[in-house]
């Protein structure tokens, strides 16, 4: 993820997140809370919704000790007493997902999302070593990855996918267009793609609340990352269309309530910063492009230009390729292979 100025154009109604093992209500039956994360980016945002004799859950945290441990912590604290009535996960990345099996078995709550985020995420939990098939090798090292980075990105890159609970043999599925009631609320389930195949967000039109997973987030933007598994996919020209379909919706005074980062008001600013953004990085992939063929690889340092660790590398490097698959389907760049490598050169200067 990268960092822009912060806030600007933006009103944050919640200067001071919650401290850890605290909450915030942000509206009336609406509670923040925060998960720690183990990476730069450190935490992740947790939601209560009022439901009826208790507390629907929104998203789950990471699977680690430090996790569960917070979860107990709050169920013994602030949340003594209480029930917890049923998990909605908005998408399969293991900060949402990961303690989601944990959750459901020890609090006997049924399980809410996507079908392709709880088969996703099942997948890689039944077949972890999969991560570092020579399948995933071959893709890195055809895109210009040398051998001893491919090495950390399928090992420490790839970790952080194992941090997932195995899952429930069955889940209630939910798509977008669906109707869902939590308390006197209704909620409209809407979807997203770019950031996750099929991420849902929860809309209260009624009360202008949107919880919108890590679809748009003040200050940093959501990775987009292309993937092994549909080499040739455009997860960013479906991002920026999602950008768009909310903007358009969503009432401008709506409180967006993101997966990371604080919540705000301003989607559709927040939207246009992002897709200028996303058009600052393609034309600094254009330029690179135009003065020589570039492999996706030699393209990370053109983006991201501070030191990365094999998990930030993994990202990155996804990232960089979308912007490519991006500037691909509109014609804006041209594929070359030469002795294997798959490297990209402007139309431009054709």
């Amino acid at each position: 993820m990268t960092h822009s100025s912060p806030y600007e154009g933006l009103a944050v109604p919640f200067p001071v997140p919650p401290a850890p093992g605290e909450m915030i209500e942000i509206a009336p039956g609406v509670l923040w809370l925060r998960l720690p994360l183990p990476f730069r980016l450190n935490h992740v945002n947790i939601y209560l919704i009022h439901d009826g004799d208790g507390w629907a859950v929104i998203d789950a945290g990471i699977a680690d000790a430090v996790s569960r441990q917070a979860w107990e912590a709050l169920m013994a604290g602030p949340l003594a007493g209480q029930k917890l009535t049923r998990l909605f996960v908005t998408h399969f990345h293991p900060d949402h997902i990961g303690l989601a099996g944990w959750l459901v078995e020890r609090f006997d709550i049924p399980l809410l999302c996507s079908q392709t985020t709880y088969l996703m995420a099942r997948n890689i939990a039944l077949d972890p070593l999969s991560l570092d098939a020579q399948f995933y090798r071959d893709f890195y090292l055809r895109h210009g990855m040398d051998r001893d980075v491919v090495d950390l990105v399928v090992t420490q890159g790839h970790s952080y996918l194992r941090m997932v609970e195995s899952l429930p043999p069955a889940f209630r599925r939910h798509v977008a267009g669906d109707v869902l009631h939590i308390g006197s609320r209704m909620f409209e389930v809407l979807g997203g793609e770019g950031h996750a195949p099929e991420q849902l967000m929860l809309y209260c039109r009624d009360e202008r609340l949107l919880l919108a997973a890590d679809q748009v987030i003040a200050r940093i933007t959501p990775n987009v990352s292309v993937s092994a598994l549909d080499p040739d996919g455009d997860p960013l020209g479906l991002y920026i269309r999602t950008l768009r379909t909310l903007g358009a919706d969503i009432h401008p005074e709506t409180l967006v309530l993101p997966g990371h980062e604080l919540p705000f008001v301003g989607l559709g600013t927040r939207g246009e910063q992002i897709v200028d953004h996303h058009a600052e990085r393609c034309a600094l992939i254009a330029a690179a492009c135009a003065i020589k063929p570039c492999s996706v690889a030699d393209l990370v340092p053109v983006l991201f230009t501070r030191p990365l660790d094999p998990h930030q590398w993994s990202f990155a490097f996804s990232e960089a390729h979308a912007h490519v698959n991006y500037m691909i389907h509109r014609g804006d760049l041209a594929c070359v292979v030469d002795a294997g490598t798959v490297r990209f050169t402007s139309t431009s200067v054709r």
